[in-house]
């Protein structure tokens, strides 16, 4: 019985889901939009939404305090969770979290495609709200 067990495990290891939330989230960012499969994409989308929040937080609070060492604070903990790319980091600081300022979440947007043909595995879209979409 899953009685508040929360989280999807993927039927992989730790390690394999950390760096399978890593990458997604990293060619997300990129990207602005990937098609995978629909459980991938519900996984990795609250760790994506955490991380424009935390850029938008820091970005506010060391913006109200002037103190520009809060900003570099919310800069690593992204770039922890980003596998340290320091040009992932930038787009999330400069583009997406301005972007982003005045909506209070809900910054990714999931789309059902149906079947995969080979093994009939639910596909899905998720892209990021309001961002051009780079093809």
């Amino acid at each position: 019985m899953r009685h508040r067990r929360h989280g999807k495990k993927l039927n992989r290891s730790g390690s394999h889901r950390k760096a399978l939330r890593m990458n997604l989230a990293s060619q997300l960012f990129v990207h602005g939009r990937i098609r995978t499969t629909y459980h991938k994409a519900k996984f990795v989308q609250g760790h994506a939404e955490r991380l424009i929040t935390i850029a938008k937080r820091g970005l506010a609070k060391a913006e109200a305090k002037g103190d520009d060492l809060i900003a570099v604070h919310a800069r690593r903990q992204v770039a922890r969770r980003l596998n340290n790319d320091r040009e992932l980091v930038g787009v999330v600081f400069d583009e997406l979290a301005p972007l982003y300022e005045d909506r209070p979440g809900g910054y990714t947007r999931i789309y059902k495609l149906g079947p995969r043909m080979g093994d009939n595995a639910e596909m899905a879209l998720i892209e990021l709200v309001d961002h051009e979409a780079e093809d």
